[in-house]
């Protein structure tokens, strides 16, 4: 996958959000921190669509995690819109990445270049370009 010089790299998962950006080359990134967003899950939204209670009860879905992906998207929402991130990749856990996708903002969308459905949160950087450039 290219990755434009600058562009932005989100890590998420249920727990984690990191942010990157891209320093070297479009086909070889190099990535670097930027952010260690402290999130604040507030939005439960998620609780509507999971009360299946064998997926409760079998720990398939716990709403704290979805609720700090909808928190990540937000946090992506703000900066979209104050026109901070001009190109975001996503990669994020398939159920984080779901839940984040219901509460993107129309700002937002115009500047994803891409997602990722895959747990990268705990990678080191060079492993996580590396999966980008053979996405």
């Amino acid at each position: 996958m290219k990755l434009p010089h600058k562009a932005h790299v989100a890590l998420v998962d249920g727990t984690t959000f990191v942010v990157m950006q891209n320093t070297g080359k479009p086909f070889a990134p190099e990535l670097e921190a930027v952010a260690k967003p402290e999130l604040s899950a507030t939005n439960f939204s998620a609780g509507v669509r999971h009360q299946d209670p064998v997926s409760q009860q079998q720990g398939r879905t716990d709403l704290n995690e979805l609720a700090h992906g909808a928190a990540a998207a937000e946090w992506l929402n703000a900066r979209a819109i104050a026109g901070e991130i001009e190109g975001v990749l996503i990669v994020a856990d398939p159920k984080t990445l779901g839940e984040m996708r219901r509460h993107y903002h129309s700002e937002l969308e115009k500047r994803i270049l891409g997602e990722i459905p895959k747990t990268m949160t705990g990678e080191t950087s060079a492993r996580i370009a590396e999966a980008i450039s053979t996405a």
